[in-house]
């Protein structure tokens, strides 16, 4: 649920990143600060412990519009992908707006981006979220690497996109897919934004 910014005449929309470890969640988030105007983003927060990462970081897009008069403002999220983050996970996921999915093209990371996905839609059904309503996008990450070693876009909406939402391939190191995936999640959040006026969400 976006947040009101009454005086600032703006909406605050959370948006997180999931998925396997190492997938390139991260990389997505530093591609997209790397190259949103200063005068547009907020500081990029890392909170840490010896053995997990979560990143954060807000900006103000140029191009999404309004909604009734407010701006949008975006926060990007990731999670630790590792399993044994769940707690972590369903911290940074309650209250999320849209996700994307990064999914590691590697065939050996078949199952872990299966088991990932699951435990995605188990999280948000824990916290009483319809993820049939949700915004999701998928991004297929890693498609620079030698075909032998990665499976095809096809395969992978036959593995992961049930639901069929919006994929997208991607080589994040390269900045391929990166914004093109946000843009898509971005539209479609502010798309179910658009059914709910601000007056009905939370003020800050």
């Amino acid at each position: 649920m976006p947040i009101v910014n009454y005086a600032a005449r703006e909406l605050t929309c959370k948006i997180v990143y999931y998925g396997t470890g190492r997938s390139g969640k991260t990389t997505n988030l530093h591609y997209i600060y790397d190259r949103v105007p200063a005068n547009r983003r907020g500081s990029m927060v890392s909170l840490a412990t010896q053995n997990e990462r979560t990143l954060f970081f807000d900006f103000l897009p140029l191009d999404l519009g309004t909604i009734s008069g407010f701006a949008t403002r975006i926060q990007l999220y990731t999670v630790p992908g590792q399993i044994f983050y769940r707690s972590t996970r369903k911290l940074v996921l309650q209250g999320a707006d849209g996700v994307v999915f990064v999914a590691d093209s590697q065939r050996r990371q078949r199952e872990e981006n299966v088991e990932s996905l699951r435990d995605m839609h188990e999280v948000l059904a824990e916290q009483g979220v319809d993820v049939r309503g949700l915004p999701l996008v998928l991004q297929y990450n890693k498609q620079d690497l030698p075909r032998e070693l990665i499976e095809t876009p096809r395969e992978l909406d036959d593995t992961l996109n049930f639901r069929g939402v919006p994929s997208f391939p991607a080589d994040a190191l390269a900045g391929v897919g990166v914004f093109e995936t946000l843009r898509k999640i971005s539209q479609l959040v502010l798309q179910r934004l658009s059914a709910a006026p601000p007056a009905a969400m939370p003020v800050r």
